[in-house]
């Protein structure tokens, strides 16, 4: 790294040294200042001591890289840095946490090496030079060492959580197969109470990313999930590979649940995951119900294209319950829909309509109104649509209604190619 004043990386190495003569205080210091300012780090002194160790190796580590003008690519994390994101991992400390100790730790150790460089009572220039220096290599530190123990972490999260949730699995499968079950016994087992109100979720992402942080992701939108809706207490959160997991959330007494804030939370989130959910239900039996409406609608979701954010399953309750056999189905929409189940521009404006125009009870106008649409170009549409389909849009055409749904929520899935 090519210095702006010839004279800063010489400087850099005497305030390395200098700061270095003190490493122990230092260290002492830094770890002190993340502990009062980071409550989620305290309480468990094994980590409390490992914490410690990862400051005074990081804190070496960037005096050594100061003092030996070292490059950045060849500097690895230190082993107890490594360490300890994996004990955060373990412990479900937030991983928001380790990377504000790291922002935290950095501001504190500048204050250290900027005091000494000002010690030097060297030219403003030289300081100046020093100060810039200091700045980059330490911020290129800190960037290198965490992006390193964010995966570290998130791989650790991953395996921890499968490795202490096969028990616990094996418990919940006990309880979905309808097996007797003892609700002393598994309550405290699973840290979860089954005698309240349960929302069934499935969430998941579509591939492995890299790093291999899926669950750990799944594991945060499920909590987010929950905090938004302020459920009672923390989610049932089960694994069942690296990319998809089910989750109950603990409604209590109340089963009423907010569909539109629990999308809202979702959009706000992990932009890569999917998540469905059942109706709410009550005791063992809304256990098991919830949680088989979210394992439908999740099936019927992934057959989507494109698929969905969120789907919950009294949104598609009907669809769900016929979709086990999708090749099945698109055969039935084929014949119910004729013609009008072409994957094109204009057939999707006609489906559309005529969807709007048995859900306003046959109304021009208000399908009109829905539409935005002035109601001759509704009594067109409706018009061409029977012209097609070769029977009318009416009031009690069941077959017609859902599958025009069907296609409405599963979309190229069900439709024909356009012709050539």
């Amino acid at each position: 790294m090519a210095a702006e004043h010839p004279e800063a990386a010489q400087q850099l190495s005497v305030v390395a040294e200098n700061v270095g003569s003190h490493l122990p205080e230092v260290s002492r210091d830094v770890g002190a200042y993340l502990l009062a300012e980071i409550p989620e780090l305290r309480g468990d002194a094994t980590v409390i001591k490992i914490l410690l160790a990862s400051v005074a190796e990081n804190v070496a580590t960037l005096l050594h890289v100061f003092e030996n003008d070292i490059p950045l690519e060849k500097v690895e994390g230190p082993a107890a840095a490594l360490e300890y994101s994996r004990r955060l991992a373990q412990r479900g400390i937030p991983l928001s946490a380790m990377i504000r100790a790291y922002r935290l730790g950095h501001w504190r150790f500048l204050q250290w090496c900027l005091d000494e460089l000002k010690k030097l009572d060297a030219d403003d220039g030289i300081s100046t030079a020093t100060s810039r220096r200091m700045l980059q290599v330490s911020f290129g530190y800190i960037d290198q060492v965490t992006e390193h123990v964010i995966l570290v972490y998130q791989h650790e999260r991953d395996n921890w959580l499968l490795s202490q949730t096969a028990a616990r699995a094996a418990r919940v499968r006990d309880i979905l197969a309808e097996n007797d079950v003892d609700l002393n016994w598994a309550e405290p087992y699973l840290g979860y109470r089954l005698r309240q109100h349960h929302l069934g979720l499935v969430a998941w992402l579509p591939t492995l990313t890299d790093g291999g942080e899926g669950l750990a992701r799944l594991h945060r939108i499920t909590d987010e999930i929950a905090h938004g809706l302020a459920c009672s207490a923390r989610p049932l959160f089960v694994p069942r590979d690296a990319v998809l997991a089910w989750a109950w959330l603990p409604l209590g007494s109340h089963g009423g649940v907010s569909f539109e804030r629990l999308s809202q939370v979702l959009e706000r989130s992990d932009p890569a995951i999917y998540v469905c959910a059942g109706e709410a239900g009550c005791g063992v039996e809304g256990f098991r119900s919830t949680h088989r409406q979210a394992v439908r609608t999740q099936e019927l979701a992934s057959a989507a294209d494109p698929v969905p954010r969120f789907t919950d399953f009294s949104a598609v309750a009907p669809i769900a319950l016929m979709a086990a056999n999708i090749d099945d189905m698109r055969a039935w929409v084929w014949s119910t829909l004729g013609p009008l189940a072409i994957d094109d521009e204009n057939s999707t404006r006609l489906r559309e309509t005529a969807l709007l125009f048995l859900d306003n009870g046959c109304s021009y106008t208000a399908t009109a109104s829905a539409q935005i649409l002035h109601k001759n170009t509704v009594q067109y549409r409706i018009r061409k649509a029977e012209e097609i389909m070769g029977h009318p849009v009416q009031p009690g055409h069941t077959d017609l209604e859902i599958a025009l749904r069907a296609v409405r929520y599963l979309g190229s899935t069900l439709l024909r190619t356009p012709p050539s």
